[in-house]
């Protein structure tokens, strides 16, 4: 039996383990420290931050660039490797933990000054990776900081409060009173806010906010795609984002296991770099699986981010041909104040469409959404198709899960929404007919950057006259489709039957 040595980064094992807090592998750790300016290498004065330091992977590659990039103006390694510990790379480690394997990672023991840390200029265990246990600030059971519940995180000293140093703070440049010219790292995503089920509250943005607050020269992080749309606490964020023209590259990968094996991140993520000193246009880069898409554009041409420079022409041209948008009619949660749970009752005079069926429901019930029980409805499960809103392996996507129509006296739970109402069956077929084009539900995943299909979702997508019925033919000879544009929606759109109730992909 032939033997085989082999010897893996512990990093990049950590990389792919599934954990609540994603770590980072190595490789793509390198491909985002590529984007900033080559010249840092060999510059000994420049200072890196990572303040959000998990394996310590970003400090650990950053040092072996320095040492690379320093070496004939440092020759003595020893001397050089003092220097760039002690005077360039710095991090703020997000629990005890943590700051334990970061210091093991960067100076080879867990404690800095200890018999084998690699650095032998720290006189205190922490070195120049810190960590500061810190507590929430309650008011009406959030933290004003993060947003914290204190139902989940208000916890004995023995239990880790996921309280970030970097972020519960109103002057983080008091951390290490110096000013840095690269921030890097890859910042927790979310944190339970004590909503129904599993809710949370993003916490990345807060982060991005925090470090542009010390004013680096460059800042790059790897963050989630959710703020494309805004949405969750997100809106204000965005809008700083896509306005921000200091964006010289973002790198967006539709599906987040491309980044991290293994991850589950709803709606891809991307990392980008912020350059202090720039003014313009961003290139963007889409990884699509083997695709790549690359463009340069304001960020700002819409009030939401439009991953591909094809589909930003082809909304353009939507809406030169159109002046109202299905987001107008849809509805929003519980079109009749009916919630996921709710189920039918002994009897009732109306209907109820539920997640497992239909059954009776009595009308006086019914406080919301009165004025639609005597309309034919189209309704869509809440829930998109897609997992997460993420692509097939293939890179497509069908959008839709459910799409049924509801006859008068029928109802429906917060499982679904209504996308249109009218009085005859003929136009809500001619509707149902429209939402399976690929036209449709290609400017829908436009905006679709998670699971849930909200009204806000359909902002890209016309209303037309649902008298007649509408092919994806149609649609595409009314805006004035180029070639290449069409073939770019049916590359990034499944098919869907034409029977009424959605089955199985033709």
């Amino acid at each position: 039996m032939i033997q085989t040595n082999y010897n893996p980064d512990v990093l990049s094992c950590l990389a792919n383990l599934s954990n609540d807090e994603v770590f980072t592998p190595p490789n793509l750790v390198n491909d985002i420290l590529d984007l900033l300016p080559a010249e840092l290498w060999s510059n000994p004065n420049a200072k890196f931050l990572d303040p959000v330091s998990k394996s310590g992977v970003f400090l650990r590659e950053m040092a072996k660039r320095l040492m690379k990039g320093l070496e004939t103006q440092i020759p003595d390694k020893q001397e050089r490797i003092n220097h760039i510990f002690s005077q360039q790379l710095y991090g703020i480690a997000i629990t005890d933990l943590t700051a334990l394997l970061s210091r093991r990672s960067v100076y080879c023991s867990k404690t800095a000054n200890g018999k084998y840390s690699i650095c032998d200029t720290f006189d205190d265990e922490q070195g120049n990776i810190r960590y500061k246990r810190m507590k929430h600030t309650w008011q009406n059971g959030k933290c004003t900081y993060c947003g914290a519940s204190q139902e989940v995180y208000d916890r004995e000293d023995a239990l880790e409060t996921y309280a970030y140093n970097f972020i519960h703070t109103n002057k983080p440049e008091k951390i290490f009173n110096m000013k840095f010219d690269v921030i890097v790292g890859n910042p927790p995503y979310q944190l339970s806010d004590g909503g129904h089920g599993r809710s949370a509250k993003p916490l990345y943005h807060k982060f991005i906010q925090q470090a542009k607050k010390l004013n680096p020269k460059y800042l790059t992080m790897i963050v989630p795609d959710r703020w494309f749309a805004g949405g969750k606490g997100l809106n204000e964020f965005r809008d700083e984002m896509l306005n921000d023209k200091r964006f010289r590259k973002i790198v967006d990968y539709t599906s987040a296991s491309d980044a991290f094996p293994g991850a589950d991140v709803p709606g891809g993520v991307c990392y980008f770099l912020w350059d202090n000193s720039y003014n313009g246009e961003t290139e963007i880069e889409v990884r699509n699986g083997n695709q790549i898409d690359i463009s340069k554009r304001y960020l700002n041409e819409f009030d939401t981010f439009i991953r591909y420079s094809t589909a930003a022409d082809i909304i353009k041209k939507v809406r030169i041909h159109s002046k109202s948008f299905m987001s107008e009619q849809v509805s929003s949660r519980k079109p009749f104040g009916l919630a996921t749970n709710e189920r039918p009752k002994t009897k009732g005079d109306l209907k109820l469409k539920y997640y497992g069926g239909y059954g009776s429901y009595p009308s006086n019930l019914i406080t919301v959404g009165n004025d639609l029980i005597s309309l034919w409805k189209v309704i869509t499960s809440k829930t998109s198709y897609d997992h997460a809103g993420q692509p097939d392996k293939e890179g497509k996507r069908r959008v839709f899960s459910t799409l049924e129509i509801l006859k008068p006296n029928e109802i429906c739970t917060e499982t679904y929404i209504i996308v249109g109402s009218f009085d005859s069956e003929k136009e809500c077929l001619n509707l149902l007919s429209y939402l399976k084009t690929k036209f449709t539900r290609f400017l829908v995943s436009q905006l679709s950057f998670s699971q849930d299909i909200t009204k806000d979702r359909f902002a890209f997508v016309p209303i037309e006259d649902f008298s007649e019925s509408w092919t994806d033919e149609k649609l595409y000879k009314k805006y004035d489709l180029t070639e290449d544009e069409i073939a770019f929606i049916e590359s990034m759109i499944r098919p869907m039957e034409l029977s009424q109730n959605v089955g199985e992909d033709e």
